[in-house]
């Protein structure tokens, strides 16, 4: 009854590889790059030595072809030491995803195997300063103009910005509402683009975040990834994995969180005993525990849904995602406040993972957007 629920040797394997990866080249450094605002370029390339950066890329196209489920072991594992790092790859995998999957064979030529080796990183281009969880009503517009569109508009919180190669962006090249999107691929130096200043952020220290601003950027009409009008459903279907993903993230932050709470109140005393030893603090232990392993096990079927396209993958993706940042923040919370002031302190991590996690549920649909598709999918039934 429960091999059904165990990972293959080959994921387990797969894990192992992300956890290493972090332990050695993520973990010892992560509190630096948080307190210094430093863009780990170098350790985010050698990722892709490990076959991170093209994770559900197909092998045709130089990628390592794995599943949904798969992605998610190895954005779990990589935040178990920076949750900002690990989503900033994610985003990464989900640019490459979009164009091996929709993009030509001459797009995918030309894009393709430098995003597979991180010699150019991606940065994925939907939210507008005007339409976040309306994404649809977006207003960064493209007018085909030869062989090009002349593209003005501009695009907010993006992750990257300014510091990335490639920036896989929906615009408008239609009529209003989600027909009229389609996707393009422009590079960082063209012509009439630029961005704006760093953001000023409670967490995600380790990544740039920024406007992408277009300025009458001559896009060739060669850049388009599939048709005109297909880019909202393209940008949908991407979200279903990126939100499986931030999902995975909470779950690696909480879970080393957890983990320092665990040791944290084994060593701690007051009274005369161990902080684990009061009833209060094992019963606060159980519960973070239990409700990350819920998180968990619907993230796990949620991403088996999305690789193998099962019909209900959104609804599950959704519910997935909110259960598993909600739950992640709240563990984090708790294991905050099981350390006490200390907990406030940057001398420890915890601080770090609460304030990594708090944007988890806003960004990839906030989750009161995620309730919504829920409720709208039963409705339909």
């Amino acid at each position: 009854m429960t091999t059904q629920f165990e990972l293959t040797e080959d994921q387990l394997a797969i894990q192992e590889a992300a956890r290493k990866f972090t332990a050695d080249r993520i973990t010892p450094f992560a509190a630096e790059w948080d307190e210094k605002h430093i863009f780990p370029r170098d350790t985010i390339k050698e990722a892709a030595d490990l076959g991170f950066a093209a994770i559900y890329v197909s092998e045709e196209s130089g990628g390592i072809g794995l599943g949904r489920l798969e992605a998610a072991l190895i954005m779990e594992a990589m935040a178990y030491g920076c949750p900002s790092t690990s989503a900033f790859i994610s985003i990464h995998n989900m640019a490459a995803w979009m164009i091996d999957t929709f993009g030509s064979e001459d797009l995918k030529g030309r894009y393709l195997p430098d995003l597979v080796t991180m010699d150019k990183i991606a940065s994925y281009c939907l939210t507008e300063p005007g339409s976040g969880s309306d994404a649809a009503a977006l207003k960064t517009k493209a007018v085909r103009d030869g062989d090009h569109y002349v593209l003005n508009g501009s695009k907010q919180f993006i992750s990257g910005a300014g510091a990335n190669d490639v920036y896989v962006t929906m615009v408008r090249t239609g009529e209003d509402g989600p027909k009229g999107i389609s996707c393009l691929v422009i590079d960082k130096d063209t012509p009439g683009v630029s961005f704006g200043a760093n953001e000023k952020k409670l967490g995600w220290h380790s990544q740039p975040t920024a406007q992408v601003i277009f300025d009458n950027a001559r896009i060739p009409v060669a850049n388009r990834v599939g048709a005109e009008g297909d880019g909202f459903r393209f940008a949908m279907m991407g979200l279903d994995g990126g939100r499986l993903n931030i999902g995975a993230c909470s779950l690696g932050g909480a879970q080393r969180c957890l983990d320092e709470a665990v040791g944290y109140t084994n060593d701690r005393k007051q009274f005369g005993k161990r902080i684990s030893e009061f009833q209060n603090t094992q019963f606060m232990l159980a519960d973070m525990a239990t409700d990350l392993e819920a998180a968990r096990a619907l993230l796990y079927l949620a991403a088996a849904k999305v690789s193998a396209n099962a019909p209900d993958k959104t609804k599950f993706a959704a519910m997935a995602k909110r259960l598993a940042t909600d739950s992640g923040s709240k563990i984090v919370n708790d294991a905050l406040q099981l350390f006490g002031g200390y907990g406030y302190l940057q001398d420890y991590p915890i601080e770090r993972f609460w304030r990594d996690l708090r944007v988890h549920s806003i960004l990839e649909g906030t989750n009161q957007v995620m309730r919504m598709i829920v409720a709208r999918e039963m409705l339909r039934q």
